[in-house]
């Protein structure tokens, strides 16, 4: 399982911890990823995502899953969200109708 935001795609960084002594070792950054389960009111069902907590604000920022995933172009999107954009594209297509 990578550690990589599905909304954001932030990934693991690397770099070096650095002593008082100016010692330098290799060392791996990694992301705030977290297990959420969003809700799509379109769909009115749960949506669980691996996201970053910067990712999970991005989301409320926008007002919401549904609202992130309209907004966001498909081909910035992680593949694995591709079709629930398309799902919730249809719902609220078919509610608009």
């Amino acid at each position: 399982m990578s550690r990589r935001c599905m909304i954001t795609g932030k990934g693991a960084q690397t770099g070096n911890r650095v002593s008082h002594a100016q010692n330098k070792t290799k060392h791996r950054f990694l992301p705030n990823i977290q297990e959420v389960s969003l809700f799509s009111e379109a769909l009115s069902r749960w949506v669980k995502l691996r996201v970053s907590a910067h990712g999970l604000r991005t989301v409320e920022h926008m007002g919401g899953l549904d609202a992130y995933l309209s907004q966001t172009a498909s081909s910035k999107l992680n593949a694995a969200l591709r079709p629930v954009k398309a799902e919730v594209e249809k719902a609220l297509a078919a509610k608009a109708a």
